[in-house]
C-alpha cells in the first residue's frame, strides 16, 4: 500500500525572518521537526502569503529552494489561481512585523484580516478546510468572537493558541480530570500582552481540567506596582502558591522581588475570578525574573486533600531548533489529517477574552472588569504534552 500523500498547506504570515514564528513553525514543514531533515510532519507547503518583507526576509529564497508559490493575495494562496480551494489546511501566523498599537497597548496584528480573507474564500468556493491561528485570536474580544463564530458558521475545524500547553513540564505534571483545584498561580514574564498570553494559556490548560470542566470567567483585574503586593498581603492571591511557582523559575535576580518588580514597567498581576468560584492569578514579576534557559513560565496549584501544592516549569527550548514548536506542529498536523482539533478553540477564545480584559483594566486605572461575555463552557481533551528527550541544539 502506498502511504497517504502529505496534506497540502497554505501559510499566511506577517513576516518570515530567522526565529520569527513563521520560521519556527513553517520552517519545520520545510526542514523537519528539528530542522535536520529527518522527521517531517505529514504536510507539504504549497503556498505562502507574506504581508511584510523586512530587510532579513527569508521567504523569497525559501520559495525558490522549496518550490512553493509566493502568493500576492490570500485567495491566491488558497486557490493557486484556480476557482476552487486546493489546499487541505491553512496556517495563519500573525506574529512579528511592524503593526500599530492601540491606546491600550495592544498590538494590532492582522489575525482577523487573515482569517476573514480565508473565510471569504471558503464561502465563495463552498469548501472549508482546517485552520490554525497562532497565539491569541485577536487583540480585542469583538474580533476574536467574530472569528470563532465565523468558523462555526462555515464548519471550519479551528484551533489556535500557544506552544506552552504542549511543551515539556519539569517535573512532569498532568492534572487529572475532575481534580478539585481550589486556587492556582501562574508565573509569566516579558512583554505584558505578548507573553501575558502565553502565561494565560499555560494557566488555562491546567485549570480547565478541574471538577466540572471549564465554566467561564466572571471578572478580571490587573494590578501593578506596590498595589499588586498589597493585594497579595490581603489574600487576593496566594503568596504560598506564588512562591511555590517561583521556586521552579530557573533564573532570577537576587534580592527582594517586591522591590525589584516595583521598577519594572511591565510587572503586574492578573486576578481572575472564574464563574464556579475558582480564583487564579498570573504574576508577571518582571525585574525579578530572567528568561534564562528554558524560559520562566511556571505554575502552582492547590488540590483539595493534598498537603503540598503541585507545581511545574513549562520548559522552552531556545534557540534552535525550538523543540516546543515541533510539538505544537504535531497537534496542528493531527487536525489537518483528521479534521478534528487536538484541543478546543474555546480555550484560546477564553484566554483571548481574559487578556483583552486585562489590557482594559490596566488602561482604565486598574479597575475590576466584569466579563459576562466569558460565560461559556467547554470540555478539555487529553491531547498530550512533550515527553520525549529535548532535542540537541543545532546551528542553521
Amino acid at each position: 500500500m502506498q502511504p497517504p500523500q502529505p496534506k497540502r498547506v497554505a501559510a499566511l504570515v506577517t513576516e518570515y525572518r530567522r526565529w520569527s514564528h513563521a520560521d519556527v513553525i513553517v520552517g519545520k514543514i520545510l526542514e523537519g521537526y528539528y530542522h535536520d531533515g529527518k522527521e517531517f510532519p505529514r504536510m507539504r507547503l504549497v503556498s505562502m502569503y507574506v504581508d511584510q518583507f523586512p530587510e532579513r526576509d527569508m521567504s523569497l529564497n525559501l520559495a525558490k529552494r522549496h518550490g512553493f508559490t509566493l502568493a500576492n493575495t490570500i485567495e491566491e494562496a488558497l486557490t493557486l489561481g484556480r476557482k476552487e480551494v486546493v489546499v487541505d489546511g491553512v496556517l495563519s501566523i500573525g506574529e512579528h512585523g511592524k503593526y500599530p498599537t492601540n491606546d491600550r497597548g495592544q498590538l494590532l496584528y492582522p489575525r482577523r484580516r487573515f482569517f476573514e480573507g480565508t473565510a471569504n474564500v471558503f464561502e465563495r468556493y463552498k469548501r472549508s478546510v482546517p485552520v490554525f491561528n497562532d497565539k491569541h485570536l485577536a487583540a480585542t474580544w469583538q474580533d476574536a468572537r467574530w472569528m470563532y463564530d465565523r468558523a462555526r458558521e462555515l464548519h471550519v475545524p479551528f484551533m489556535a493558541g500557544s506552544s506552552l500547553p504542549v511543551t515539556w513540564r519539569r517535573p512532569v505534571l498532568r492534572i487529572p480530570r475532575n481534580a478539585d483545584i481550589t486556587e492556582a498561580v501562574q508565573i509569566g514574564y516579558g512583554p505584558f500582552e505578548g507573553y501575558g498570553f502565553h502565561a494565560l494559556e499555560s494557566l488555562q490548560c491546567m485549570v480547565e481540567r478541574r471538577r466540572g470542566g471549564e465554566t467561564g470567567v466572571r471578572s478580571v483585574q490587573c494590578l501593578q506596582g506596590e498595589e499588586m503586593w498589597r493585594a497579595m498581603d490581603r489574600g487576593a492571591f496566594s503568596r504560598e502558591l506564588m512562591e511555590a511557582a517561583m521556586e521552579r523559575v530557573p533564573a532570577h535576580a537576587q534580592g527582594d522581588y517586591r522591590k525589584l518588580t516595583a521598577k519594572a514597567r511591565d510587572s503586574g498581576v492578573f486576578l481572575i475570578e472564574y464563574r464556579d468560584g475558582l480564583r487564579a492569578s498570573v504574576v508577571m514579576p518582571n525585574g525579578w525574573v530572567h528568561e534564562g534557559d528554558g524560559g520562566a513560565f511556571t505554575f502552582a496549584c492547590r488540590v483539595r486533600g493534598q498537603d503540598k501544592p503541585l507545581s511545574t516549569h513549562f520548559y522552552l527550548q531556545q534557540p534552535d531548533p525550538f523543540g516546543h514548536f515541533a510539538h505544537l506542529l504535531r497537534a496542528i498536523d493531527s487536525m489537518f489529517q483528521t479534521g478534528h482539533p487536538a484541543y478546543p478553540a474555546e480555550r484560546t477564545l477564553l484566554t483571548t477574552g481574559i487578556l483583552d480584559a486585562v489590557m482594559i483594566s490596566r488602561h482604565e486605572k486598574h479597575r475590576r472588569v466584569d466579563t459576562p461575555f466569558l460565560d461559556f463552557r467547554y470540555t478539555p481533551t487529553d491531547w498530550g504534552f512533550a515527553s520525549d528527550a529535548v532535542p540537541k541544539p543545532i546551528k542553521r
